[in-house]
């Protein structure tokens, strides 16, 4: 079975009405992204950390997919499907796909400030002050803030070179490491981009679905079938 990897940003998760840091009436724009991004942030008031996240927790628990999601998840039948995701969110997983790697961490997840190997599963609910992990240090969310290191990026960069197809679908390609990944992809291996803006940046053998996540997934689907 050939392999596809699938590179995904906060465009894909838009769709199902999670808002974005980086668009228009986004996030960034009702907060300091270093208020609730860094750990001087969590430093300086951990209090507002703990509720911009809580908020987006519990926006998240009635969340649904969108055809994105489940179009990808429907490749497995086809393909040996790995996803290498930047958003927070388990939309992939309740879509149904099987392998997801969140570079960036997950909203249903804390850990301690101390150590970020000690996590913990929470689900949906509120993380709260004076709540602590195993090693009796307060919990804080499981994200990759600004001015971290980005671990999984390890793990993401063999799933770029094994893969047989690459797609890149809600993301800008202008965010690193991420946007790095591509460098590591196989010679003359094709890169197939569902966005509906123009590519900013000249892609090697890319092939640009000039579309919505949602509608370009199919178009995906029967570009990769017929390969």
């Amino acid at each position: 079975m050939k392999r596809l990897t699938v590179l995904t940003g906060a465009g894909i998760s838009a769709e199902s009405g999670l808002k974005t840091f980086r668009d228009s009436n986004g996030l960034w724009e009702e907060y300091d992204v270093m208020q609730v991004a860094s750990i001087e942030g969590w430093n300086r008031d951990p209090e507002i950390v703990l509720r911009f996240y809580n908020d987006r927790r519990k926006q998240l628990e009635f969340t649904e997919p969108n055809r994105a999601h489940f179009g990808l998840a429907e490749l497995e039948k086809h393909f040996e499907v790995s996803v290498i995701t930047q958003n927070v969110d388990n939309l992939h997983e309740k879509a149904g796909s099987s392998q997801v790697l969140h570079l960036h961490g997950e909203l249903t997840k804390a850990c301690s400030v101390e150590n970020k190997n000690i996590v913990k599963n929470i689900g949906y609910r509120e993380i709260l002050p004076g709540e602590t992990g195993e090693d009796g240090k307060q919990l804080r969310p499981y994200i990759v803030w600004f001015g971290e290191a980005v671990p999984a990026i390890g793990k993401a960069i063999p799933l770029v070179k094994e893969a047989d197809y690459l797609a890149v679908i809600g993301t800008s390609l202008n965010v690193y490491p991420a946007a790095g990944l591509l460098d590591y992809r196989k010679s003359g291996s094709a890169v197939y981009i569902i966005d509906p803006k123009e590519i900013s940046i000249h892609i090697e053998n890319a092939y640009h679905i000039k579309e919505n996540a949602g509608t370009g997934i199919d178009k995906l689907i029967e570009l990769l079938l017929k390969k």
